[in-house]
């Protein structure tokens, strides 16, 4: 965690930051990276910072280690943050985040949200939630980002917000259906109790589950929520300023293509994950980031 990639070695401590911070975002490869490539350096690099704080906290989560280790990890991280707020931030990544807080106002509880997020994620396991704990936790771990990045991309008033709301849901429900076999290897179900019931599986662990057969019905529900979701998205993007919330765009139609193509293969290969190629990504990239 907090790494100091080796070309920034030889750095003042304010640029190597955020040079390592680069490096780590390239070298992660997500669509995330795609998208916030075509901002400006300062908003780019603000974005950047806070994505490896996201990165940071999940790689707490989803860690090996028992879960006093982190818990004790995620609670150094939110004395950080409030060090941060203070002025008085000591960790790399913290460091690089100062000078986005300051200029783009970005709020404390959104931080604090994503480590209560990766809090549920990491001391669970999370099975079969309710649909109101889901939607929690998809705030916490990706609303809460998504309003972190539109007071970053000019965007903090209402119409942003209802972006990072919806667009963070449908996100995130798009990474739950794709990554249901994988989270089930983890010891993870994340799809609702409610929605699970109604398909007539009773059953709660996350292998069984995902070797039912009924399980398509219950994708296929979630997947209506998460394409409205989508919809909302898309509605509130068309109320926020031309052209601020390209990274937004470029998010959404990545995230609704994978969404597509599991809804069209009903479901029945949940094996794959990359549904969408970086050459794929890189169109989109293009396409919508010159709006």
């Amino acid at each position: 965690m907090d790494a100091v990639h080796p070309i920034s070695a030889q750095l003042p401590p304010d640029i190597s930051d955020m040079v390592a911070i680069r490096e780590q975002v390239k070298a992660a490869g997500s669509s995330f990276y795609w998208a916030m490539r075509i901002l400006p350096l300062e908003k780019r690099d603000a974005i950047f910072a806070v994505y490896a704080f996201a990165r940071d906290v999940d790689d707490i989560a989803d860690g090996d280690w028992p879960d006093d280790k982190k818990r004790a990890a995620l609670a150094d991280w939110r004395k950080e943050i409030s060090a941060l707020y203070q002025g008085t931030p000591s960790r790399p990544i913290s460091r690089a985040l100062k000078p986005a807080v300051q200029t783009f106002d970005l709020q404390k509880k959104d931080f604090l949200a994503l480590i209560d997020g990766m809090e549920m994620d990491g001391l669970g396991p999370i099975r079969a939630p309710s649909m109101d704990r889901l939607i929690l936790y998809c705030d916490r771990v990706a609303c809460a980002v998504g309003r972190l990045c539109v007071r970053i991309f000019g965007e903090p008033g209402p119409a942003g917000q209802r972006t990072a709301d919806h667009l963070g849901l449908a996100l995130q429900l798009t990474n739950v259906l794709r990554d249901v076999v994988e989270d089930a290897d983890m010891g993870r179900l994340y799809l609702p109790s409610e929605l699970l019931q109604e398909a007539g599986i009773t059953e709660t662990d996350p292998v069984k589950v995902v070797t039912d057969p009924r399980l398509q019905q219950v994708c296929q529900a979630l997947s209506t929520r998460a394409a409205r979701e989508f919809d909302f998205a898309k509605t509130a993007i068309a109320d926020c300023r031309e052209g601020d919330m390209r990274p937004a765009v470029i998010m959404m139609m990545v995230y609704r293509k994978t969404l597509n193509r599991l809804r069209k293969n009903g479901f029945s290969d949940l094996t794959n994950t990359d549904l969408v190629s970086k050459p794929e990504k890189l169109w989109i990239a293009v396409r919508y980031g010159l709006l």
